[in-house]
């Protein structure tokens, strides 16, 4: 009798366990499979949010079909904790592994609303964007300079909304002060700067923020990234780098900011400055002139003057011999390595091929040539008159 006991307790254990094993599988099937979601939805994450309120928010709108599936496949990846606040873009039939990776992992694609608030050699400007479902692309739906202290309905609603993401873009080839100028200006940032760093820096590139960020740990960030790119860049400088410093690397990589911002173009420039530094002929480029002028402070806003030209301060490599003493931007990364890395050419100038700078520019390894470009640059001019 206890053998018929034990043998059916035995079976009945074994059948569960079978069950268990046919249920987990069931359920591992179901996480990495092919989700219902028939159309791409923007999943906002709050701050302080949880995996199982996203899960129930995700089963309601039919992007997940059991949500306890979910819950428990977020927990065995051992991603629940990794979860990240912010908008993010779950494309049609994205399974639930897909879900999670999306919201928890370094990269993701953006949805909803963007704040971009960019910091450009011209001044500053902020974006409200939009996404629209239909292109995939983002809708400007407001634009507007905040040193003006107007800020449109679609700006502030984007501020109280937790889902918006925040980004800060600096431009390759602005000034230090420039910087300094537009951080103070907007409402996106606290906290005072004491100095304006050194010209060069800091690092032009897209940033992310929350509002309420501290001006002065934004710009310290800044710092430290330019400092690193420059350390890679001059650790895989080529032999024939005409600079003998990292910090005459970063004059130089300004002044090619400033003169091109075509990159397959920029090799080419700093060939032309690498010659002529070798050969001791003086750098002769507009753009520190006009920093000389400025000192970072602004657009000039007009052209140069002959006298202008003539007039010697630190900057102006038509009066003084070599690299001026410090840079008249901040280079991107780029440009640093173009610094570091010129191509091999015989160029010694060049000139605008036209009078729209996204043409690029015509180099010339002899006088003569060059004086045919400046020549036919000159009859573009007086033709647009």
């Amino acid at each position: 009798m206890w053998r018929n006991i034990a043998s059916n307790v035995l079976t009945l254990l074994i059948v569960a366990l079978v069950g268990v094993a046919i249920a987990i599988g069931w359920a591992q099937r179901q996480y990495v499979a092919e989700g219902p979601l028939e159309e791409a939805i923007c999943l906002q994450v709050p701050r302080g949010g949880s995996m199982s309120r996203v899960a129930d928010d995700l089963a309601a709108r039919g992007a997940i079909t059991n949500p306890t599936i979910y819950r428990l496949g977020a927990d065995y990846a051992d991603k629940s904790q990794d979860l990240k606040a912010g908008s993010f873009l779950i494309q049609a039939g994205a399974s639930m592994a897909e879900i999670v990776e999306e919201i928890t992992g370094d990269g993701r694609s953006t949805c909803g609303t963007q704040v971009v608030y960019i910091i450009g050699v011209a001044g500053q400007e902020t974006r409200v964007r939009e996404l629209n479902p239909e292109t995939q692309e983002f809708d400007v739906t407001a634009e507007f300079d905040p040193a003006a202290g107007e800020f449109p309905e679609a700006y502030l609603a984007a501020k109280e909304d937790v889902g918006t993401e925040f980004l800060v873009t600096v431009v390759e080839g602005v000034t230090s002060w420039q910087v300094v100028e537009a951080l103070k200006a907007s409402d996106l940032f606290t906290g005072e700067i004491a100095d304006i760093p050194a010209e060069g820096s800091l690092a032009p590139d897209g940033y992310e923020i929350r509002p309420g960020a501290d001006r002065a740990a934004f710009v310290a960030n800044m710092v430290e990234i330019q400092a690193r790119r420059l350390a890679a860049a001059w650790e895989n400088r080529s032999e024939n780098a005409p600079v003998e410093t990292p910090e005459e690397a970063m004059v130089l990589a300004s002044i090619i900011e400033k003169e091109t911002a075509l990159a397959e173009e920029r090799g080419q420039v700093a060939s032309v400055f690498a010659n002529r530094l070798r050969q001791g002929i003086r750098l002769q480029t507009d753009p520190t002139v006009i920093y000389g002028v400025t000192e970072g402070k602004g657009v000039l806003g007009r052209g140069l003057r002959q006298s202008e030209l003539r007039r010697e301060t630190p900057w102006n490599t038509y009066v003084i011999e070599g690299l001026p003493p410090t840079p008249i931007a901040n280079p991107g990364l780029a440009s640093i390595e173009a610094a570091l890395n010129p191509d091999d050419t015989d160029y010694i100038f060049f000139v605008a091929k036209t009078l729209d700078p996204k043409d690029g520019h015509l180099f010339a390894e002899t006088l003569e040539e060059h004086n045919r470009n400046v020549a036919a640059y000159r009859a573009l001019e007086r033709a647009a008159e």
